[in-house]
């Protein structure tokens, strides 16, 4: 554990003595729980913003599993974030009826405003853009969500506008 002694996990960590002191808590609440690796990933998503691999070796050791066990949860689950996130996500809803109504030109429209390729952040650290199978917003396509906001009926000459908002 020497290893993850004063090293900084992100900005939120107010204390490289203690930078795990946070979940820790929530780690002694679910240790020997069945099935609490979830539990403890989404709350250590929720303080830290994301899963750097010094966080996942230490949830690891603290919960005495495999590092591979969480690696592979945290790479499994789309929720879960290894590298750090915007401070919104935007997903373009891909599903059938957004796909046919536009949803692969609302795509290429953020790439170009956003200036970032599916699955990144820009620059700023203000987004996260990702695709969704299905926002269950069929009757409204094209559709997109910026964080739990669903925009429809979206073109690409409204993408300014809704992005303005943020």
């Amino acid at each position: 554990m020497t290893e993850i002694k004063n090293k900084k996990v992100c900005e939120h960590c107010p204390d490289p003595e203690n930078e795990f002191g946070e979940i820790d808590a929530i780690i002694d609440y679910y240790r020997g729980k069945d099935g609490c690796l979830i539990q403890v990933l989404h709350a250590a998503q929720g303080i830290y913003g994301y899963l750097p691999l010094t966080l996942q070796r230490h949830i690891a050791d603290s919960l005495k599993i495999p590092v591979s066990e969480v690696a592979g949860v945290v790479s499994f689950y789309s929720f879960f974030s290894p590298t750090p996130r915007g401070k919104h996500t935007i997903r373009v809803c891909l599903g059938t009826a957004c796909y046919v109504r536009g949803g692969k030109k609302i795509v290429e429209s953020l790439e170009k405003t956003l200036g970032v390729e599916l699955g990144g952040t820009t620059e700023d650290g203000k987004f996260t853009f990702e695709i969704a199978r299905c926002i269950g917003a069929c009757g409204l396509a094209p559709a997109m969500m910026i964080d739990d906001v669903v925009y429809k009926q979206v073109t690409p000459s409204k993408i300014n506008a809704i992005l303005a908002k943020y």
